[in-house]
């Protein structure tokens, strides 16, 4: 069968990816939310963002099982009516958060998911030269989704007006139409496919073994590595999630379409991020990845430390711009990991397990929205990321490349 250029496929994808990471501007749509809702709490609100992520990973492992016997086309239509009905029901919300949990946390996260995982299997498959590069884009388009849509966000739907609900409504409707538009390109390469090899490019190195989930799951090294991606991820969440309010006291006279800039710093420099991680890998492998990472977290901490001791608004600026890059590391790090470790064969099935990561790290938010309000300031949430990135140091040193 003749095929596109994969680069076609690839910058569908892109598109596809910026539209299902807009649940990562959560912490800007909260802000609108709470204003309505003035009696609940940060907690309860970050509940939310834990459902999406836990959601996420669901869909994810749902994709990995039945990547075999279903289209990806099937997957991406899938996606469009999920988060189509999500955020309906996330609009009609009443005096009770449980709608918003179903629509925007279950639905809307479980629609996500469907997204993410069908094109990143995808193009893994597109790409198997390019594992860490590929990850690296298609995970900044994703990133980069929850800028876009937290700047629009602010400017229609400010905290005091309930243009959000409207919002929600319109998104749902151009994502559901784009995402039926995008499932005609989304097409598998043929069995025997095999990526142009330039005279400048080296061969494509091969996984150090090719094994199913089942042998996967009995490795230590690999649950060693699983460890790491949650308290790295977890890190990365509590300042996903936390990070209006942290901009908020500090700066408590900013506008909120300037909150919306600045946290927007956040998933800009992850999109950053993930691209130059993913080449990291695929240049240097994973030691160097995974220190590199875990060295530019704690100064994005100190930094953000700083602010909330002082007061600099500057140190915001800088923490959330160091911090969202290093947390860029974590997920292109997850596919080729699983790519690099155990084989591109059983890589939908295998990436589906390393992707459960960010279901046990979506509880970090719920857990630092609940420091705040035990203690009425965000410094014990960047404590905690301190506390995990820490763990984490110590847990990547018995990661090691099979032979």
């Amino acid at each position: 069968m003749r095929h596109l250029n994969r680069w076609i496929y690839a910058i569908v994808c892109v598109v596809v990816m910026l539209f299902a990471g807009l649940c990562y501007a959560w912490s800007v749509m909260a802000k609108s939310i709470s204003a309505t809702y003035p009696e609940w709490t940060e907690a309860q609100l970050s509940l939310t963002f834990t459902l999406v992520i836990g959601c996420i990973s669901v869909s994810a492992i749902v994709v990995g099982i039945l990547n075999k016997r279903v289209s990806p086309r099937v997957f991406i239509i899938i996606s469009a009516s999920f988060l189509l009905a999500g955020f309906l029901i996330a609009a009609s919300v009443g005096s009770s958060p449980f709608l918003l949990y179903l629509g925007f946390g279950v639905i809307g996260g479980l629609g996500s998911g469907f997204a993410y995982a069908t094109v990143m299997g995808l193009m893994s498959a597109w790409f198997p030269d390019r594992q860490g590069l590929i990850s690296g884009i298609l995970l900044m388009a994703f990133a980069f989704g929850a800028f876009i849509v937290g700047k629009v966000f602010a400017a229609v739907a400010p905290p005091g007006d309930e243009m959000w609900r409207m919002m929600f409504r319109l998104f749902g409707i151009v994502i559901c139409v784009l995402f039926v538009i995008c499932s005609f390109f989304f097409v598998k390469p043929d069995a025997d496919f095999a990526p142009p090899v330039s005279k400048r490019k080296k061969q494509v190195r091969e996984p150090a073994s090719e094994i199913p989930i089942g042998q996967m799951a009995k490795k230590p090294v690999f649950w060693m590595y699983y460890i790491w991606a949650v308290l790295l991820a977890s890190a990365g969440l509590i300042l996903l999630s936390q990070g209006s309010g942290i901009a908020l006291q500090v700066g408590s006279q900013i506008t909120p379409g300037t909150v919306a800039t600045v946290v927007g710093l956040i998933s800009v420099l992850n999109g950053a991020g993930r691209v130059v991680f993913g080449a990291i890998f695929d240049k240097k492998g994973f030691r160097m990845t995974l220190t590199l990472s875990m060295i530019i977290f704690f100064i994005a901490c100190l930094c953000l430390v700083l602010a909330l001791k002082s007061g600099t608004f500057a140190f915001v600026v800088l923490g959330f711009s160091i911090g969202g890059f290093a947390y860029g590391a974590v997920t292109p790090t997850n596919s080729a990991f699983v790519s690099d470790f155990y084989g591109r064969k059983n890589y939908a099935m295998n990436f589906s397990l390393i992707n459960t990561t960010m279901l046990v790290a979506s509880f970090a938010s719920t857990i630092a929205g609940r420091l705040y309000d035990v203690s009425g300031s965000y410094l014990n949430c960047i404590f905690l990321m301190i506390g995990v990135i820490t763990a984490g140091a110590v847990v990547s040193a018995g990661i090691r490349r099979p032979k």
